[in-house]
């Protein structure tokens, strides 16, 4: 069996097991309004939330490649998130980590559910890296040159300290 598939099968079971149906465990539904536009503020409806959750899962493996935005050709962070939200929602987001966290509802790192885009800074205070959160304190992301999209913790000393905050998305 193929790495990269038994691997993501673990991620998906270990969602389901610890989680219920939902990585993040949550029962909110919310309303979502494609008229809104992206500065709309809502809770992800609950399919919305697991279908972002599921496009990103399966892009684990994927090369990073700065200015990428598919999978053919690599992604880097704001392009992993920019496909997975097309994906998913049909939605075009900025292909920069910096404009994306200028949209949606900004939360606070308590109220992160499933699905909501986790923000990072370089430590002078602009957002320079972005990632999607799973729930569980977990994320997935495309680090950086030589690396693939992968799952990292936000835990973990070095996104700890850069973490700068957090945005959801509306989707359908």
């Amino acid at each position: 069996m193929n790495l990269k598939l038994l691997f993501l099968a673990s991620v998906i079971a270990w969602g389901l097991s610890a989680h219920g149906a939902y990585a993040d465990g949550s029962q909110t539904a919310g309303v979502t309004n494609q008229d809104e536009g992206l500065g709309a503020a809502v809770v992800p409806e609950r399919d919305s939330a697991q279908t972002v959750i599921d496009r990103a899962l399966e892009l684990i493996g994927v090369r990073y490649r700065r200015g990428g935005d598919t999978p053919q050709t690599g992604f880097d962070c704001s392009g992993l998130v920019n496909h997975v939200f097309r994906e998913a929602h049909g939605l075009i987001l900025p292909h920069s980590s910096r404009a994306i966290s200028k949209t949606g509802l900004s939360i606070a790192k308590d109220e992160l559910k499933a699905g909501d885009l986790v923000l990072f800074h370089n430590l002078r205070n602009a957002v320079s890296h972005i990632g999607i959160y799973l729930g569980d304190n977990r994320f997935v992301h495309s680090p950086r040159p030589g690396q693939a999209v992968s799952v990292a913790d936000l835990r973990e000393r070095y996104w700890a300290r850069r973490y700068f905050g957090a945005r959801r998305i509306e989707g359908d």
